[in-house]
């Protein structure tokens, strides 16, 4: 099977469970969008992907993605834990950032990027330090500045499901966050949840962007 046919398989398969869930839970496909995550993937699948659709792409590495966005139209999401002295690189190609969990360093994308991003807030649902996201009392300050930039958008709140702990709970502890969040933040509507392993949880739960790599372009290579 040529790679083209891999991806094309799988990412059929992955439509097909994208449609059942948003069924199950009594919604529109057209509200979900579906974002490949294309790290440590080479730039020839997410060539096969544009190819065959797919417009959005997400990267947790700066230093891959530069490449890989200036080579492929579409809308870039950066998804991993931010490093201040990377934001320069990654607000030169991202579209969409979803894992703001520092004041500071939005501080420091309002001083270096003047053209709009999209900004989810991570939010931890474990309180563990380290692993990314903020603790639910610091969100509000967190969207509080980015719903105050003349140039940036608070688009809502990104949460990674914690390990040892069952992704239904984690995306409906998420929920409940996320509709007091909206209720304070009514432009923020939007839920980044859900990956391989958990993404038809995380449309039971209201999830908007769910971020899959492995079940549309395979296992990642071993040093990835």
């Amino acid at each position: 099977m040529s790679r083209l046919d891999e991806i094309t398989l799988n990412l059929r398969q992955v439509k097909e469970r994208i449609s059942i869930a948003a069924n199950r839970a009594d919604r529109s496909i057209d509200e979900i969008t579906l974002v490949a995550v294309t790290k440590t993937f080479p730039l020839s699948d997410v060539e096969i992907l544009r190819s065959l659709g797919i417009d959005n792409f997400g990267e947790n590495r700066d230093s891959d993605a530069v490449t890989k966005a200036s080579a492929v139209s579409g809308t870039w999401h950066f998804q991993g834990q931010i490093q201040s002295n990377k934001l320069k690189s990654i607000t030169s190609w991202a579209n969409v950032v979803h894992s703001l969990d520092d004041i500071k360093h939005f501080e420091i994308i309002e001083r270096i990027c003047q053209r709009r991003l999209e900004i989810f807030c991570q939010v931890s649902l474990d309180g563990v330090l380290g692993r990314g996201g903020v603790l639910v009392e610091e969100l509000y300050p967190l969207a509080q500045k980015v719903e105050a930039s003349p140039v940036h958008h608070l688009a809502g709140l990104m949460a990674v499901a914690p390990l040892g702990m069952d992704p239904s709970e984690a995306f409906q502890k998420l929920s409940v966050i996320h509709k007091g969040f909206v209720a304070d933040f009514p432009g923020a509507g939007k839920l980044s949840a859900g990956m391989s392993n958990d993404f038809e949880s995380a449309i039971a739960h209201g999830a908007t962007h769910i971020r899959i790599g492995s079940s549309i372009l395979g296992s990642r290579p071993a040093n990835g």
